[in-house]
């Protein structure tokens, strides 16, 4: 897909690997509309405009879709479904608040977004929904067994999500990153953000090359790590 004119919306686009994803597809062309409940610091771009959206309520999504269509028009080409948290601990001593909030964040945010966009997708037989999992949704990782439940979740969203509208040329592609040198690792005791491992840079061009594949050929799954992590 030629991303030049394009309406790109990307959630959770405040810092990290939505932040990176939006400045990479403004250098590609895009018309970028930036979702979050916080605008980020340093971009600033005739092409950019933020849109102040929490994905966990669903009125919060259809207010900022709206703001979006009227100010950029109709025509949405591009979600990519990125805003998402995770939070740590073993599961008999977890708090259930915890626990709605990443689903409310993770899944449900991913489910409100992409039932916004979709209608109009359709209309237009053409649209890239990129989901952003984790290899949390590959793999049981211990102390993480509420965040992994969203990110399988979100996979086997992505993979249905996928077999119903590809019949209206719309894509799904669902990514897994491994570690990535993000703000994620803040709020995760006795792990460190460190630059062996990948960078936001890095996801964000993953996801740009996947987008802008002919329309005839569909990337469903991309699963990335970095090639020599941090020992110890």
């Amino acid at each position: 897909m030629d991303l030049n004119g394009k309406v790109a919306i990307v959630t959770g686009v405040s810092k990290g690997i939505g932040l990176a994803t939006a400045q990479l597809l403004l250098e590609r062309g895009a018309v970028v509309a930036g979702w979050g409940r916080r605008a980020p610091e340093n971009l600033q771009h005739e092409r950019f405009q933020f849109f102040e959206c929490d994905v966990r309520n669903e009125l919060s999504v259809q207010e900022a879709f709206t703001n979006t269509q009227r100010e950029l028009g109709q025509e949405v080409t591009v979600l990519v479904n990125n805003a998402g948290l995770g939070i740590s601990g073993e599961v008999d001593g977890f708090r259930s608040e915890d626990w709605h909030t990443m689903f409310d964040t993770n899944v449900h945010g991913t489910f409100y977004c992409t039932k916004a966009v979709l209608p109009q997708m359709r209309k237009q037989q053409l649209g890239h929904i990129v989901n952003i999992s984790s290899i949390a949704g590959l793999n049981g990782i211990e102390m993480m067994a509420g965040y992994c439940a969203t990110k399988y979740a979100v996979r086997g969203f992505s993979h249905s999500l996928f077999k119903e509208v590809r019949k209206d040329g719309i894509k799904v592609t669902c990514l897994y990153p491994g570690s990535t040198q993000t703000n994620f690792f803040d709020d995760i005791p006795g792990t460190n953000a460190n630059p062996s491992m990948m960078q936001p840079e890095d996801i964000a061009g993953a996801i740009v090359y996947a987008i802008e594949t002919p329309f005839n050929f569909h990337i469903v799954d991309m699963e990335m790590r970095p090639l020599q992590p941090k020992k110890g």
